[in-house]
């Protein structure tokens, strides 16, 4: 028999970077990276496609911060394209496809379209889509009979509009001048082009560093698989104005996903298509063939994921996301390190490493934006987490992320539990970036390119990763960045 060949593999645990002479402070740090080719981050944080982290909520907060969130497909088609709307519609410079009615609609139908989009107002519009009137919740919000038609309750007076081509300052003037709160946008025979709102434009001024669209609207991507359905749910997702397509699978390297791959290339080419799992360079090159816009690396690192001990296979991280830096940084293909990040300090090993952005689970699963269900014990909150290969997640529609659709039973690769409650994710977000630039600060690298061509890394011995957090200390104060997390 003989010997067995290995090499050594390294996470996050195992290394540090050196601290080397800086005229770099945190605060003047550039972190904008790439999510895919086209799609500018100005935080290079990404969170993750699962069941109890990503839906229009958290989509919609990592957006606003600059990041972005990929929402989950454990769900039917059509469900999965209104999250995707939910988030295109939450912020814009201008609405290009408002929500219209007819004036023969009923109250009912009115309330039922806020209640869905989560909007204070319908735009009336008659067959040509030509302008008749604005319904708002203050019009209806006492109004009992739901049979009552538009018409018997859309008030009559002048609208005020504006021409297609009208700038948003020019817009802000016009709302201004007039108090109102929607500007509907015409065309030459008033019919509807778009709507300007002052919410959008608050939103606008509230977070000046979003990841946005061309037309001003929040950046969302959305997970796919390689189920029978996934051509239709693509082509779902796209209708409702997704920015990017995820490919979420176990191990990409595989027949299936690069056919599936293929062929949303051909059927879908002006999308942006990102494709994981991988963990080798020859993954790496192989997908790179393909095309696509990103690759997503990471097998077996996340806190709920049990890949590596029943199906004994994996890459530890760090070497992982090195391995295909070395050929994804020949043609600038963005990657996205998915997995085991537990500190702000794993996201700065990570980009130095190689990677554009980080895919983040656990560490989001416990925000006021996920979809997790809520849980009190023992005086403290927390919010169930589960692994998309858990007993409970795969039968929901996540079964062929691990080649398993369509079985009578399920081997699961992950497990379920909950996470401590941790607030509201633009908080987490600013520890994590906070984080992040005093790494940067301490490499002497003024943005994340520099960072990578920097970069001197040490490994550490298990002593020296006790030496690295609080010891001989029982902790009466906890801090917003650290938990203690079994070391």
């Amino acid at each position: 028999m003989e010997s067995i060949k290995y090499t050594k593999g390294l996470t996050f645990d195992d290394i540090l970077l050196i601290p080397q002479y800086s005229e770099v402070v945190p605060h003047d740090c550039i972190v904008s990276t790439k999510f895919s080719k086209h799609i500018k981050l100005n935080v290079p944080l990404v969170s993750a496609a699962m069941d109890t982290v990503t839906g229009s909520a958290m989509a919609i907060a990592l957006a606003q911060e600059g990041g972005i969130g990929v929402i989950h497909k454990n769900m039917p088609i059509a469900e999965q394209h209104a999250e995707v709307q939910k988030v295109k519609r939450a912020e814009s410079g201008m609405i290009q496809n408002p929500i219209t009615i007819t004036k023969d609609s009923s109250i009912g139908q009115v309330k039922d379209l806020m209640e869905k989009y989560g909007i204070s107002g319908v735009v009336v519009v008659d067959a040509s889509k030509r302008l008749l009137g604005i319904l708002t919740n203050r019009d209806i919000i006492f109004e009992k009979n739901l049979s009552k038609t538009v018409c018997e309750i859309m008030t009559h007076q002048e609208l005020i509009t504006a021409p297609e081509g009208t700038s948003l300052d020019k817009a802000k003037r016009i709302l201004k001048k007039h108090r109102i709160e929607k500007l509907p946008i015409v065309d030459k025979n008033g019919r509807l082009k778009g709507l300007i709102t002052v919410r959008d434009i608050i939103k606008k001024m509230e977070h000046p560093n979003a990841t946005i669209d061309k037309m001003g609207r929040l950046c969302c991507a959305a997970a796919v698989g390689t189920d029978k359905k996934t051509i239709e749910r693509a082509r779902a997702l796209i209708d409702a104005g997704v920015d990017a397509l995820v490919i979420d699978t176990a191990h990409a390297h595989s027949k299936n996903v690069i056919i599936i791959a293929k062929k949303m290339k051909h059927l879908f080419p002006d999308i942006e298509l990102v494709v994981g799992n991988i963990a080798t360079q020859e993954a790496a090159t192989k997908l790179m063939r393909l095309d696509i816009d990103g690759i997503k690396v990471g097998i077996g690192p996340g806190s709920i994921c049990t890949t590596r001990v029943i199906a004994g296979i994996g890459v530890p991280q760090v070497t992982a996301i090195q391995e295909c830096a070395r050929v994804a940084r020949k043609k600038r293909l963005p990657l996205i390190a998915d997995g085991g990040i537990r500190y702000s300090g794993d996201i700065v090993k990570a980009l130095a490493c190689g990677a554009s952005s980080v895919m983040i689970g656990n560490l989001f699963a416990g925000t006021e934006e996920s979809p997790g269900e809520r849980v009190q014990l023992e005086g403290r909150r927390y919010i169930e987490y589960r692994a998309m290969g858990s007993l409970s997640a795969m039968p929901k529609g996540s079964a062929d992320r691990y080649f398993q659709e369509g079985a009578k039973k399920f081997v699961p690769e992950g497990v379920e539990g909950r996470v401590p409650y941790r607030g509201y994710v633009r908080d987490v977000i600013f520890q994590l970036v906070g984080g992040l630039k005093a790494g940067m600060g301490y490499c002497g690298a003024q943005n994340i390119a520099a960072l990578q061509r920097k970069a001197r890394f040490i490994a550490i011995s298990s002593a020296g990763l006790r030496e690295g957090h609080p010891h001989d200390i029982t902790i009466t104060k906890e801090s917003p960045n650290y938990e203690i997390r079994g070391v």
